[in-house]
């Protein structure tokens, strides 16, 4: 090969070379531009959300090398107040190594040591020292570290389900409800939409009261888990993001919320493991005049209970069935 054909082909590998740079450009560009416009979409339609307190203290265990991520998810219904208690407690954990995720509900009538303060039901916690009072109450009565803290209100929910899946969340209805969660809905397998799915979740009318409520919101986070890392629900996170913002408060950052999700959907769990603190017969009804009615536990029990689900360790009885965790 003479110079001549030499330096033609590197003129050709070059030209060839810069082609595929200002194509691969192109498509970075592109796509960068979608998630800014899904995710502006989202925010533009997700309307005001709630006042939130930017100086929100959470003192939140660092991630260990064992990769196990404990979220305190927080669920209220804000309707303007300076104060409120949290309708939902729960413990979210994700095994980035393993890729399995549990959800631990908490009944917010469990009767409590709070730090600094008489015994009260758990959610009184919230109300009185905000996540950093709540997350003390739950390391101090179970002994489980959390690292983050996301404060959900039910509107936020409602924009979320809509935005996900416009046509509605399928969903096994078990009876008639309509008691206080502004829907109507009648028993059999059907599609609910946000304002639906939220009344199914947050209903509590019947015999099994909270504990009952408690069962349909793990039921309804297993549904939107499911929808979630659907190729549909995948092309949709940054809308998700943008809709989700003004309804939520956390310390999570964006780049460690981007990470986690990309590690969800990457190494997605079959299942949400799901258990209910107190367990069945660790428990009894009682009332205390500056409390009100409680559930009374055996803390000993339930505290080695959410351990060995959470950490490992011998077979616990959680509230749904008796199982090996």
């Amino acid at each position: 090969m003479n110079k001549r054909q030499d330096r033609h082909r590197k003129k050709k590998k070059k030209k060839k070379f810069v082609r595929g740079f200002f194509f691969l450009l192109v498509l970075i560009l592109g796509f960068a531009g979608y998630i800014f416009y899904q995710y502006y979409t989202g925010l533009q339609a997700a309307g005001e959300g709630f006042d939130k307190n930017a100086a929100t203290d959470f003192d939140g265990a660092e991630v260990d090398k064992l990769g196990k991520i404990n979220v305190l998810l927080l669920g209220i219904d804000s309707r303007g107040e300076e104060k409120s208690r949290t309708d939902t407690i729960m413990i979210a954990q994700y095994d980035t190594k393993e890729g399995t995720a549990k959800l631990v509900s908490i009944m917010r009538d469990t009767y409590v040591e709070i730090p600094d303060y008489k015994n009260y039901k758990v959610n009184t916690a919230y109300f009185l020292g905000g996540p950093e009072l709540l997350r003390e109450t739950i390391q101090e009565n179970f002994g489980i570290d959390l690292h983050y803290y996301a404060l959900v209100d039910f509107k936020g929910f409602q924009q979320v389900v809509d935005t996900l899946a416009p046509e509605g969340i399928e969903m096994d209805v078990e009876q008639s409800m309509s008691k206080n969660i502004g829907v109507s809905l009648e028993p059999g397998v059907q599609m609910l939409d946000g304002a639906e799915l939220l009344g199914y979740a947050r209903y509590r009318a019947d015999a099994k009261g909270d504990f009952g409520r408690v069962e349909r919101q793990q039921k309804v986070i297993n549904a939107l888990k499911d929808e979630l890392i659907s190729v549909n629900g995948v092309t949709k996170l940054p809308k998700l993001i943008g809709t989700v913002q003004p309804y939520i408060e956390t310390n999570v950052d964006g780049a460690e919320v981007i990470g986690i999700l990309k590690d969800f959907v990457l190494n997605t769990p079959e299942d949400i493991e799901t258990m209910t603190i107190p367990v069945e017969g660790s428990y009894t009804s009682a009332s205390y005049s500056h409390a009100g009615s409680v559930l009374e536990i055996d803390m000993e029990e339930n505290k080695a209970a959410l351990d060995a689900f959470l950490n490992g360790g011998s077979s616990v009885v959680t509230s749904d069935s008796e199982e090996e965790q």
